[in-house]
């Protein structure tokens, strides 16, 4: 349902963006330095892991702000959420981009910013309740 321009608005709306090449030359955003949500293609060990024989569609990562947040999501919806061991540790997820809706998607970009944004920097924007 969502598509990386639909990514490139919600990111670029907040505060402080920039869209910035991350490894082999795949998209990223970035709020001071620090990456929120990017293009993250599958590697031929993510799909060994997963049990794939190919990736299915464009994969984004998304920063989160803890491990218990990455465990709610992937708890809430195992086909848009999902991860790999590569991740383990991490608080970040991955989500099927082409599965999750434009509103999702919204408040999942918003709450990666947050989860990456200086604190004086995250002051200036409202948050929304969810």
């Amino acid at each position: 349902m969502a598509t990386w321009e639909d990514v490139r608005r919600h990111a670029l709306a907040l505060p402080g963006v920039e869209e910035k090449p991350s490894y082999g030359g795949a998209a990223s955003w970035k709020v001071k330095g620090k990456s929120f949500v990017w293009d993250r293609p599958l590697r031929a060990r993510d799909l060994e892991d997963l049990g794939w024989s190919e990736q299915p569609g464009p994969v984004l990562g998304a920063a989160v702000p803890d491990l218990g947040a990455k465990e709610a999501l992937l708890a809430e919806d195992a086909g848009i959420y999902f991860t790999t061991p590569h991740f383990d540790g991490h608080a970040s997820v991955l989500v099927h981009l082409d599965r999750i809706a434009d509103a999702e998607l919204g408040e999942l970009v918003t709450e990666a910013w947050f989860a990456r944004a200086p604190v004086t920097l995250a002051r200036t924007v409202e948050r929304q309740a969810p």
